[in-house]
């Protein structure tokens, strides 16, 4: 079961360090949005280094949607991301798209999605052009994401994952093989 506090605080985290210089961020910044203490981060993390670390990193993310055989994996990313999303209010990749901007956290950030996420991907791939294909691969499940984290009442809010899958994992199946 997952701990609410945990949760609150890397969903304060990550749009702190999303929209923040690293320096900027404080532990009681991020415990005030979070509606915790500053103590309980500590608990939780350690220091905000490690807390840092922890939102950085997408592996937890990786392993959810590549646990599929090759046949199956473009339908299992995607209502992996809409599950995801719709079980925990969150997103497994968006948050990669909010360290956009310049500065070495957000470079890192970015850093790790392309070895943890996208290499990922690439490496489960055969046939030419890997890279390039894990790249429009892992483009289209943030185009998803975002559009999920956009649209709070819509179309794609109201479908079912099955609906979404449907009509989104077939371009992504295209790429895989």
């Amino acid at each position: 079961m997952t701990d609410p506090g945990r949760t609150a605080i890397l969903r304060a985290a990550r749009k702190a360090f999303a929209r923040q210089p690293y320096n900027a961020v404080t532990l009681r910044g991020i415990a005030g949005d979070a509606g915790v203490s500053a103590a309980l981060i500590v608990k939780h993390f350690g220091s905000k280094e490690s807390l840092f670390e922890q939102v950085a990193d997408f592996s937890e993310a990786a392993e959810l949607l590549l646990t599929a055989p090759d046949q199956e994996l473009g339908r299992h990313a995607v209502l992996t991301l809409v599950n995801y999303r719709r079980d925990n209010n969150q997103d497994l990749l968006v948050r990669v798209i909010f360290a956009a901007g310049s500065g070495d956290e957000r470079a890192l950030i970015r850093e790790h999605f392309r070895d943890q996420v996208t290499r990922a991907v690439a490496l489960r791939l055969t046939g030419p052009d890997a890279e390039l294909r894990a790249g429009l691969i892992t483009a289209q499940l943030l185009g998803l994401g975002a559009a999920m984290a956009l649209d709070k009442t819509g179309p794609i809010a109201t479908a079912t994952p099955e609906a979404i899958a449907n009509l989104y994992a077939p371009p992504i199946q295209t790429l895989i093989y």
